[in-house]
């Protein structure tokens, strides 16, 4: 036998030993997800953040450090992600439409686990409320019992902020007084006792669980306990080191990010539509309020994590953080969420398998201690085990699985309206157990974002269903990020590949921050005659690839060589 098909049958047999031996008892499933956060954690890079716990667990898991979104909104991801499944086959791009009546009856993550004997129970912000998940919260077929939501949330849009006239408004930037709150309290501190609860009720039990925690924060408005402000005093806040609209960004592509502008206390900027900047100072005031959710949130993770120890569940517990999507802090003159940019599709996502990423506890020992933000911000991140190259959301499902010892997920045909179980995503599995020996410039995240017009309207964050004129597609890989705006139906849900709107190509070697848009260089008769030959039932995605491989055959990436 070739010695080195030995080794590498080798390798796969020592793969399959350990893993079974990981799973020899089914792992439980510990599944926390934040509500449009960015990777503004200190494991990620981000020196301005204080997030020790987050930082802690991702020191004894392993970071996928390029991780994207599929479409940088709360409903249409979080489908995406549970049910593996692209925008496209889930047909829901807006907040309107239950994936298992408008696209197709597909399994999601929890249903799956359902399925192979786990209970399973859902906290706070998970799939999206409301219409997109049947007003259930895809209830009973993902969960074992109802979701729960906390009492407190309710209050989350009334006018709950004391401005500097004494009144409550509802506002943008809203740090309170927990005490003064209804009941004493806020959703994510309900979320976090009610997810205590249920590992207790857990602990003892001989069933596996699968529980997901959904925060709403940094998600605004910023209601927040006050104290978290004082990490981040104002006169230390930076700027966003990109603060202007990019000369070449196409309108289709901008952001007028209209929620924000709802709130009074941004009403009371008077910014002008669409591109009026916000003043300085209160743009150091939303970055500081979002810096300050983030530590509150990573407080409630930190007492997730040191739950399991208490209970011993950590040693059978895998743990999974991640978020739906980012949120543009000022970058390319943007707020909120509803683009293309890797501030907004770009997320983190942390795993931790025991016996795996780490080494199981020994007795008596904490895996995951408590960190009071509030007086140990700073903890320092020390992992080898971080994996550079590309991943998506739509990866979760099938890697998840496997590693908690669930058979493989099939891979999705590319039309797959009439298949219930199958992934859109790649199986990660083999990233724990090879070690990466540099990024794959192979690998490639889609994302895509709806428009109803090509120049920013009041709805162009949201578009209805029926008011989508424009789909942006966007592929993003090691080194570049490509985005075509085609003309879309939303009666057919077609889109049409020869109606360009607009196009953007960013080298990200020189320009990380996606500011020089040099579509407008490329040689496009070039790549359309190229084009012409293809078989016209290619999927888009394969034609985007070899677009962008015609348009950078011969491009030069150090700058001014386009």
């Amino acid at each position: 036998m070739n010695p080195g098909v030995f080794t590498w049958l080798f390798l796969l047999w020592l793969r399959s030993r350990t893993l079974a031996a990981a799973t020899a008892e089914r792992s439980n499933v510990l599944f926390i997800m934040s509500d449009d956060l960015r990777t503004s954690l200190g494991c990620y890079g981000d020196t301005l953040a204080k997030s020790p716990n987050i930082d802690q667990l991702a020191s004894k898991s392993q970071v996928f450090l390029n991780a994207f979104a599929q479409q940088a909104v709360c409903a249409p991801s979080r489908t995406s992600m549970l049910t593996s499944r692209r925008p496209d086959t889930t047909r829901l791009y807006d907040f309107n439409s239950y994936w298992r009546v408008h696209a197709g009856n597909y399994t999601t993550l929890p249903q799956h686990f359902k399925s192979k004997g786990y209970y399973t129970m859902s906290v706070g912000k998970v799939f999206h409320p409301g219409i997109a998940s049947n007003h259930t919260d895809d209830y009973p077929y993902s969960w074992s019992v109802p979701a729960y939501h906390p009492f407190s949330f309710r209050f989350e849009k009334q006018k709950m902020c004391k401005g500097e006239d004494g009144q409550l408004h509802a506002n943008l930037l809203c740090a309170v007084n927990v005490t003064e709150q209804p009941g004493g309290t806020l959703p994510d501190l309900e979320s976090t006792d009610e997810a205590v609860r249920l590992l207790k009720s857990r602990a003892s039990d001989g069933a596996p669980f699968f529980l997901a925690v959904g925060f709403h924060k940094p998600h605004i408005p910023f209601r927040i306990p006050q104290e978290y402000l004082s990490l981040y005093p104002l006169d230390e806040m930076p700027l966003a080191p990109d603060p202007d609209v990019p000369k070449l960004l196409p309108p289709v592509a901008y952001n007028p990010w209209t929620d924000v502008r709802k709130r009074e206390d941004v009403q009371k900027l008077n910014v002008s539509f669409p591109y009026g900047p916000i003043p300085k100072d209160f743009q150091r005031r939303i970055r500081q309020h979002y810096y300050a959710a983030v530590s509150y949130m990573d407080a409630q993770v930190g007492r997730l994590l040191s739950t399991l120890d208490a209970l011993g569940l950590t040693d059978s517990t895998m743990v999974v953080f991640t978020s739906d999507h980012g949120w543009s802090l000022g970058e390319h003159g943007e707020w909120a969420k509803y683009s293309n940019f890797d501030v907004v599709t770009r997320v983190p996502l942390i795993m931790f398998v025991p016996g795996v990423t780490a080494s199981y506890s020994s007795p008596g020992e904490s895996t995951f201690p408590f960190i009071d933000v509030l007086t140990q911000p700073e903890y320092s991140f020390t992992n080898a085990r971080v994996i550079q190259t590309t991943v998506e959301l739509v990866d979760i499902f099938p890697t998840v699985s496997c590693m908690a010892g669930l058979p493989a997920l099939e891979e999705c045909p590319d039309v797959s309206f009439q298949v219930e179980l199958c992934t859109a995503g790649r199986n990660l599995v083999d990233t724990f157990y090879q070690i990466e020996r540099g990024m794959i410039p192979e690998r490639i995240a889609f994302s895509q974002y709806p428009r109803p017009a090509d120049t920013p309207q009041n709805n162009s964050d949201l578009p209805d269903l029926k008011d989508i004129k424009v789909m942006g597609y966007s592929m993003r890989n090691w080194i570049y990020r490509y985005t075509l705006w085609l003309g879309f139906d939303p009666r057919s849900f077609q889109v049409n590949l020869s109606d360009v709107h607009a196009g953007e190509l960013y080298i990200l070697s020189v320009d990380p921050e996606e500011d020089e848009n040099v579509y407008k260089k490329l040689d496009h008769n070039m790549v359309t005659k190229k084009m012409a030959s293809l078989p016209p039932d290619m999927s888009l995605q394969t034609r985007m690839r070899l677009q962008l491989h015609y348009h950078t055959a011969g491009l030069k990436t150090d700058r001014g060589k386009v």
